[in-house]
């Protein structure tokens, strides 16, 4: 244990005023059991530390082929561990200045041990969600229906929500805002989600008993469609075909109505003609598109963002399916995977190809900036790779 004459000594040897310190000096001492293994360092923000206090937990997920990311309750961090030129000493008890209250007149000693060292620290830093996996995995068994008869179904391949927060890198907020996104649904203690034909089947109905009783698309009553379709598919189906599809609403009488959201049914029409054609006429489709969807809706081809791809520098002009969910999900790849389709783009035709990409308060012109270059075509601002893409 230092005495105090000696503290006065070393800092006499290192040149140092003794008014110029703290009048409370912290004498350390290695104890006999410190080590570097026996503790981590992780660096919060104000958010996770208040996450923390408040007694909720942090969750640590990946599989061993996979980048380990943290999950709160809402939102996901990569983590990374950060090197250190300074050695990090764990200290219990160890008072900062403000922590010791009123300053003592005369110096004094506190003597400390130190119980673990290290040389790095966890570093965390908000990323998006990886959920390419989720709709992986519920694609390895797509509901198509209720079973025939007395048939039932096989557990295999089927996950329940505790299965996706062992395997997902994702929080449960956004995994269950994912599973909405895609329309998956909770039959039997399982998530799955809809086979597009079947889904197209149960919106096909409702559409044509909208037609059928001349309803507004804005009032479709929800227990008429019930009672109605009940005999041809699950209620629990019908309504859920609704909600992918619809917004529910209250009236003032207590009844359930939905309001049909045009955009999303007309995307869905598209999505059934582009996936049996490598290419289709732009002309062509357009006019099959618009026949296709109910009576009163209408076809705009800004309701296919991040779904198709129109061709304008073909003769005739084209359109493809290119759906932003069967992109890479890493940024650098997907820039790649664009630029080998297309060596030049336009701002409108990437930028739904990359808004997911953004993370919080940045913007896709960042993003272009940062991966790709411009140059003018025609009078048109065109990105293209910043590097040489394999073909």
């Amino acid at each position: 244990m230092r005495t105090l004459d000696e503290v006065r000594a070393t800092l006499q040897i290192a040149k140092l005023k003794e008014e110029d310190l703290q009048a409370v000096t912290h004498c350390l001492s290695f104890g006999e059991n410190a080590s570097s293994g026996d503790y981590s360092l992780m660096e919060l923000d104000d958010t996770l530390c208040r996450h923390i206090e408040a007694g909720k937990s942090l969750t640590i997920r990946g599989d061993k082929d996979e980048h380990a990311v943290l999950c709160s309750e809402d939102k996901t961090y990569d983590l990374k561990i950060a090197d250190t030129s300074n050695l990090l000493l764990f200290v219990p008890g160890c008072r900062t200045p403000d922590q010791l209250g009123d300053h003592p007149k005369h110096p004094q000693l506190v003597h400390a041990q130190i119980w673990g060292y290290a040389s790095s620290y966890w570093e965390l830093k908000r990323q998006r969600p990886k959920l390419k996996k989720l709709k992986k995995l519920l694609m390895e068994s797509p509901y198509t229906g209720p079973p025939v008869g007395t048939e039932e179904e096989a557990p295999e391949n089927k996950f329940t929500m505790e299965d996706f927060l062992e395997r997902i890198q994702a929080s449960r907020e956004e995994i269950e805002a994912h599973l909405q996104k895609i329309h998956a649904c909770e039959i039997d203690g399982y998530w799955r989600i809809l086979d597009f034909d079947y889904d197209l089947k149960l919106l096909g109905h409702v559409t044509q008993l909208v037609d059928s009783e001349s309803w507004s698309f804005s009032r479709v009553p929800l227990r008429t469609c019930l009672e109605e379709l009940g005999p041809l598919e699950p209620t629990a189906m019908i309504e859920h075909c609704l909600n992918c599809y619809g917004r529910r609403c209250d009236t003032e009488e207590g009844e359930v109505v939905y309001a049909l959201d045009e955009d999303k049914v007309c995307r869905a029409m598209a999505q059934m003609l582009l996936q049996n054609a490598v290419k289709f006429n732009l002309s062509e489709f357009q006019e099959v598109w618009q026949q296709s969807v109910p009576e009163g809706m209408g076809t705009r081809l800004d309701q296919l963002r991040g779904l198709a791809l129109v061709d304008r520098n073909s003769r005739p002009e084209t359109i493809s399916l290119l759906r932003v969910e069967d992109l890479p999900e890493e940024t650098l790849a997907r820039f790649n995977a664009l630029f080998s389709m297309r060596e030049k783009w336009a701002h409108d035709d990437i930028e739904p190809y990359i808004q997911d990409l953004c993370g919080e308060k940045q913007t896709t012109g960042a993003l272009l900036t940062k991966h790709a270059r411009s140059s003018m075509q025609n009078g048109v601002k065109v990105y293209n790779s910043r590097r040489p893409v394999a073909t």
